[in-house]
């Protein structure tokens, strides 16, 4: 089979939202592609479907390990990939029609183009609109990305979201693909190593949905995950400067998630944080996360006050009630 573009995705527990995720990407058109889905050790039904697609669609092709993480996971699924591009996805996420026609258009126009992104919308576990993380601007067109501010090397831009990203395999190994240093933010170190090698754009549309769920790893780790951020950075600066990054990859090394995803305090965070967007979107369903918030980490003032602000908010009689 003729493959243009092999879409990679790790999989732990999102039975729940698994199925809609990959008919977001088969049902994708003007593209010869494969699904490459890696099962980290899930509990759930996720194994089951996967293996269900797998046999009914010839381009669905399913690998399994241990839990052992998503990064684990990239690089098998990568090493697996048989397309010119690879394009990630996220096991909760969708990709909106035309996104993989559209990023790899871009790469075949631009032989000197690496990666490129595009505009993400962020929603709640129920679909509900949060935001939509736009890029600034400097990177809609072809650009080399690494840039001097202040005499320190930086990039113009990052991708909008993780799954939101189309790279060229041959430049993905080249510069080593992602490394199992880098736990969390394994995207970030990509990134920068991506960029060295050539030049980046973001399509200035939205055609990828992030859903934020409140037991997902990214809603709860976030001090560790940039942490690692900066550390990549600093690989990034490290290596601009001609100077070893060595140091910066042994710290990344140690720098490891504590506890559990599903810990009181850490779900009472991602509600804090999805209700507080919809409340700013005077959406009344804001109400019922900031209220799980609450109950959880009833200690939390923030999640206080922005509850008393949306109840005083919704007796107004102008806030949405999500049912648009």
């Amino acid at each position: 089979m003729s493959v243009s573009v092999s879409v990679v995705m790790s999989v732990r527990d999102a039975g729940e939202y698994l199925a809609p995720t990959m008919e977001s990407v088969l049902d994708q058109n003007g593209i010869d592609l494969e699904l490459v889905a890696v099962d980290d050790g899930s509990a759930d039904r996720s194994g089951e479907i996967l293996r269900d697609f797998a046999s009914r669609d010839p381009r669905v092709r399913v690998f399994r390990q241990e839990r052992i993480g998503l990064t684990e996971a990239l690089i098998l699924g990568c090493s697996q990939a048989r397309g010119r591009y690879i394009a990630r996805q996220d096991a909760a996420d969708l990709s909106l029609p035309g996104r993989l026609a559209r990023q790899a258009h871009a790469l075949d126009a631009d032989p000197g183009l690496a990666f490129v992104s595009c505009w993400t919308e962020v929603r709640g576990p129920r679909m509900e609109y949060l935001y939509t993380t736009l890029d600034s601007g400097r990177a809609r067109e072809p650009a080399d990305v690494v840039v001097e501010e202040g005499g320190e090397a930086t990039l113009a831009d990052l991708p909008t979201h993780h799954g939101s990203v189309m790279f060229r395999r041959e430049v993905y190994e080249r510069v080593g693909g992602y490394r199992r240093e880098f736990y969390l933010a394994q995207d970030h170190d990509l990134w920068f190593r991506m960029a060295e090698a050539g030049r980046y754009q973001v399509l200035p549309e939205a055609l990828y949905v992030a859903l934020v769920l409140p037991a997902s790893r990214s809603s709860s780790f976030r001090g560790v995950q940039h942490h690692l951020g900066r550390l990549a950075r600093r690989a990034f600066q490290l290596r601009r400067a001609g100077r070893s990054e060595t140091e910066a990859l042994e710290l990344a090394s140690t720098l490891r998630p504590e506890g559990s995803a599903h810990e009181p305090r850490r779900i009472a965070a991602a509600n804090y944080f999805i209700g507080e967007a919809l409340r700013r979107n005077e959406d009344l369903r804001c109400l019922g996360y900031l209220r799980r918030a609450v109950r959880l980490r009833p200690l939390h003032a923030p999640s206080w006050v922005r509850l008393l602000q949306a109840g005083a908010g919704s007796t107004i009689g102008r806030w949405r009630t999500g049912a648009e």
